[in-house]
């Protein structure tokens, strides 16, 4: 993400704030972490395709893919310390992590190398999405722009389902 991007332009609907007090701190703990999360969030550039190139090349050095994401994860989880993580992503990274080169076809695309890919993806994604509306929201809105409203369910604050 550049520094200069243009916040995005969000839903004009209802614009008073979400009454849930963990939700306004959860946007708070973004707004503070923020240079720490676009600096991680630009060191994954290079990353990001070389690794996907990794992978269609069938090098195993896709594997070092994993640190990348466990830092992602640590990153994000330090923005609510102590509160678990979704399930759904948790099973997603625990699938693409801790896998060892043995483990794997020696490069090519196997199963355990994708899983490696989509671990990093959701949370890159997370990353990005925690950076665009720490930058563009004022505060949490009750309103749920759909990539707020995945933040959300990554610290399981999104509970009703509509």
């Amino acid at each position: 993400m550049d520094s200069d991007e243009k916040p995005i332009e969000l839903y004009l609907g209802d614009d008073s704030p979400d009454p849930r007090p963990e939700s306004q701190e959860l946007l708070q703990r973004i707004k503070s972490a923020l240079p720490q999360l676009e600096a991680l969030y630009e060191d994954l550039d290079h990353q990001y395709e070389d690794r996907f190139y990794r992978y269609y090349h069938g090098s195993l050095k896709l594997y070092a893919l994993q640190t990348a994401t466990l830092k992602v994860v640590a990153a994000l989880e330090a923005l609510c310390p102590g509160r678990p993580l979704n399930d759904a992503f948790s099973r997603i990274v625990s699938e693409g992590t801790g896998l060892s080169r043995l483990e794997g076809s020696g490069g090519g695309g196997s199963s355990k190398e994708r899983h490696i890919l989509e671990a990093f993806f959701h949370a890159r994604s997370f990353l990005e999405m925690a950076i665009r509306y720490g930058k563009s929201l004022e505060f949490a809105p009750s309103w749920l722009p759909t990539g707020w409203a995945s933040v959300l369910y990554l610290f399981n604050l999104r509970l009703d389902r509509h």
